[in-house]
């Protein structure tokens, strides 16, 4: 076996630990959203590692409160690994959206929407910043 890939499946476990144990809004050594620090303003990205330390202690509420592009992108890659899976095992040829040309344009505007929508201050789109 190489050791790049011992490395890899190493340095992924202890990620996955570390997120597993450690609540990000508790500590300061994990890193910070560089966007929020100098604009104020949530990227797309916000509250992601908060989203994956409350899906690795299974509170799917906590995952949606924290980001919902996160559970958004856990479905898409959800729904590529399954029909890969489906074509791979069972010889199927079923056509992956993923791969249509359009999907690219259809992610971004739904992601500068996002963008957009979770930096407004008033209800109801208070709901889409992290918690």
């Amino acid at each position: 076996m190489n050791v790049k890939y011992i490395a890899f499946f190493l340095f992924g476990t202890a990620l996955i630990l570390v997120y597993a144990l450690v609540n990000p809004s508790d500590v300061d050594f994990l890193p910070k959203c560089p966007f929020y620090f100098f604009t104020g303003f949530y990227c797309p990205g916000c509250g992601s590692q908060r989203a994956t330390h409350q899906l690795l202690n299974f509170n799917i509420l906590g995952v949606f409160q924290q980001n919902l592009m996160y559970v958004v992108g856990l479905f898409i890659v959800g729904y590529h690994l399954i029909i890969k899976g489906m074509n791979t095992f069972f010889n199927k040829n079923m056509y992956n959206f993923i791969y249509h040309p359009k999907t690219p344009f259809v992610l971004l505007f739904f992601i500068i929407g996002f963008w957009i929508l979770r930096n407004i201050p008033y209800y109801p789109f208070t709901l889409l910043a992290p918690k």
